[in-house]
């Protein structure tokens, strides 16, 4: 009768199929019952290595739980469904959703984790490069997939983070655009003429993020103390399923075939066709009966430090008084029709403004002041922080105007001007070969002058 191994130690043995077995035992499964794992070979020694492997891993409390790995796919929606939604603030969820069900999924959704390999997260990424993303959306696909495969490591669902091993596309910072100080005088004069105005002012002068300007509240806005209040920001979500069966919810706007080449329903998109929906689609949410959490909604901002107060500069105070009168005559005029929200630039009846309208306003203004295109961003912050640098405030101010959180980061929305550079060249020259005062002419002559034509006649005779 051979001897029986001690409790925990693993087995390895030759079985009637011809294969040499090994029984490792992990610990115990959530249930309670012993979490036994098995390996097998066609030789002893091999099988012995993988037997060993194993322990290493559980020694070591690296290794992955018991249980069927999950697809890629299934952890990404367990990921962002119960993990991600906890932290993430609501805009940042709704892309890592996006990017999720557009590339992700399509990309290397059906792979298990533990199978899935740096090879298939290159070829993904090339693909999506083939089809004309720009290489930030391709980062920023990669790194939510790393996110998520970094958590599934952590709680030993895997044995590795295979995003690690791959280099994502490298990214140029987008160089910043601002306005000139003319070019920002010549776009607030276009401005003026629209209700919108101090909406314009606020963004350009204080370099004010879109989402903060639209989500100013009278309630955070101290004109007496002369100060800003930015506590909220304006944006449009997506909307989410309250029903039960989302896919049912939808049913009637599904399109599970690709539109043909001469497609007209869709001629007036400007990314052309949506693409089919997946067989399990659950989207369509914003004609769900019970939907929720979407439309525009007045969300904290990103950080804390944002949510810090921002002086208002005195000569802008008597004008949001008077935007603030024109504003109450406007609901008293609407009457029953105005929807009250508080906000400091509103439409006609009380409503938000919304951020689409807003971009598409912006663009126009560009149009009508004479400017080149170019981002909200370059209009707003970026100017605001450039010119400020321009009047001599200095990098540290100005990241408490903009509410950054590094010197860093505010070196980033300053852009050098070619006319400062000049202007601090000629200073640098005129330090090492100093520029000869012009002589002034007079018109009576003095003794010193006399006595020095004198000495210039004596030298030449």
């Amino acid at each position: 009768m051979g001897s029986r191994n001690a409790n925990n130690e693993s087995s390895v043995y030759l079985g009637s199929d011809g294969w040499w077995h090994g029984r490792v035992t992990m610990g115990v499964k959530s249930d309670g019952s012993p979490d036994r794992r098995h390996r097998r070979a066609k030789s002893e020694p091999e099988v012995r290595r993988k037997v060993k492997e194993l322990e290493k891993l559980r020694d070591e409390k690296r290794a992955p739980k018991a249980g069927r790995v999950p697809t890629v796919a299934a952890w990404m929606e367990t990921y962002l469904a119960t993990i991600a939604s906890l932290k993430l603030k609501p805009r940042s969820l709704d892309d890592y959703w996006s990017k999720t069900r557009n590339d992700i999924i399509p990309g290397v959704g059906q792979h298990r984790l533990d199978k899935l390999a740096p090879e298939h997260l290159e070829t993904m990424y090339a693909a999506m490069l083939n089809e004309g993303h720009a290489p930030s959306h391709v980062l920023k696909t990669h790194r939510i997939l790393s996110r998520a495969l970094k958590i599934a490591h952590r709680r030993r669902i895997i044995g590795e983070n295979v995003a690690t091993l791959v280099d994502p596309p490298t990214v140029d910072e987008t160089e910043a655009n601002p306005f000139t100080q003319e070019q920002a005088r010549a776009f607030l004069e276009a401005a003026a003429k629209r209700p919108t105005f101090m909406r314009w002012i606020v963004g350009v002068g204080m370099g004010f993020r879109q989402g903060e300007t639209l989500g100013l509240r009278w309630a955070y806005i101290d004109l007496d103390a002369e100060l800003f209040h930015p506590r909220w920001q304006l944006q449009r979500l997506t909307w989410r399923h309250g029903c039960k069966d989302a896919h049912a919810c939808g049913e009637r706007l599904h399109r599970f075939e690709q539109c043909p080449p001469d497609c007209v329903t869709h001629r007036t998109y400007t990314r052309g066709c949506p693409k089919p929906c997946p067989k399990t689609c659950t989207r369509h949410a914003s004609t769900c009966p019970e939907r929720k959490g979407g439309g525009l909604v007045f969300t904290r901002p990103k950080t804390k430090k944002s949510q810090n107060p921002v002086p208002i500069p005195s000569p802008f105070v008597p004008h949001l008084r008077e935007h603030k009168a024109r504003q109450l005559e406007a609901r008293a005029a609407a009457g029953e029709a105005w929807e009250e929200c508080d906000a400091v630039f509103t439409r006609s009846d009380g409503r938000p403004l919304d951020p689409r309208a807003d971009w598409e306003e912006f663009k126009e203004l560009l149009a009508e002041a004479g400017i080149s295109d170019r981002r909200l961003y370059d209009g707003s912050r970026h100017t605001a922080g450039t010119i400020l640098n321009e009047l001599g405030v200095d990098l540290v101010t100005i990241m408490e105007i903009l509410r950054h959180t590094q010197v860093s980061q505010t070196r980033r929305y300053v852009k050098g001007r070619s006319s400062l550079s000049k202007d601090a060249m000629q200073r640098m020259g005129d330090a090492f070969f100093p520029t000869a005062e012009p002589a002034s002419e007079t018109r009576t002559e003095t003794t010193s002058s006399k006595e020095a034509r004198a000495r210039r006649r004596r030298r030449i005779r």
